[in-house]
């Protein structure tokens, strides 16, 4: 039952934050419009495709590890019973935000329109902002000692090449 209702949560999560942000918002930027900014656009096209079906990946397997493994939803309101630290996790401690970013990159290049990196510039620093002043203190009091031990062990921002072996869930 309480993975039903974080899943409910996580999916409400999911359409409402990233969403908007990384669905909606280049959307109202950028009207999905092709443009060729540069002569010769298209590999450019190749690797914003790629970058977009990575990022839109990435969000779903973070979402799913904390419903499956948190037992909560991403949602500060409704957050998760255990700290999530499997998966994609063991590489990196952001990877919601990360992903984020990379889906309006992806989206800046297939559709070859380069405000919407300025867009993503924007976002990654709101983004970092949350993380620094919310989002790890409130780790830390929940979590205590796991956390500090998690947060030492694997990068906020830039995944490590080999993943983290502690324990599958904490």
């Amino acid at each position: 039952m309480r993975r039903t209702i974080a899943a409910a949560g996580s999916l409400v999560f999911f359409c409402l934050a990233p969403g908007l942000v990384a669905g909606l918002g280049p959307y109202w930027l950028a009207g999905w419009q092709f443009r060729e900014p540069l002569p010769y656009w298209a590999p450019f096209r190749f690797l914003g495709a790629a970058l977009l079906a990575a990022g839109v990946g990435f969000l779903l397997h973070a979402f799913i590890r904390f419903v499956l493994e948190g037992l909560g939803t991403p949602a500060p309101v409704a957050p998760t019973a255990h700290l999530v630290v499997g998966g994609i996790y063991r590489f990196v401690r952001n990877p919601m935000y990360i992903a984020v970013v990379i889906t309006i990159v992806g989206q800046a290049l297939l559709f070859g329109q380069l405000g919407l990196l300025a867009y993503a510039a924007v976002i990654a620093l709101v983004q970092a902002a949350f993380v620094h002043f919310y989002e790890e203190p409130e780790l830390r009091e929940r979590f205590g000692e796991s956390y500090d031990t998690y947060r030492h062990a694997v990068p906020a921002w830039w995944p490590r090449l080999t993943p983290w072996r502690g324990p599958e869930s904490v």
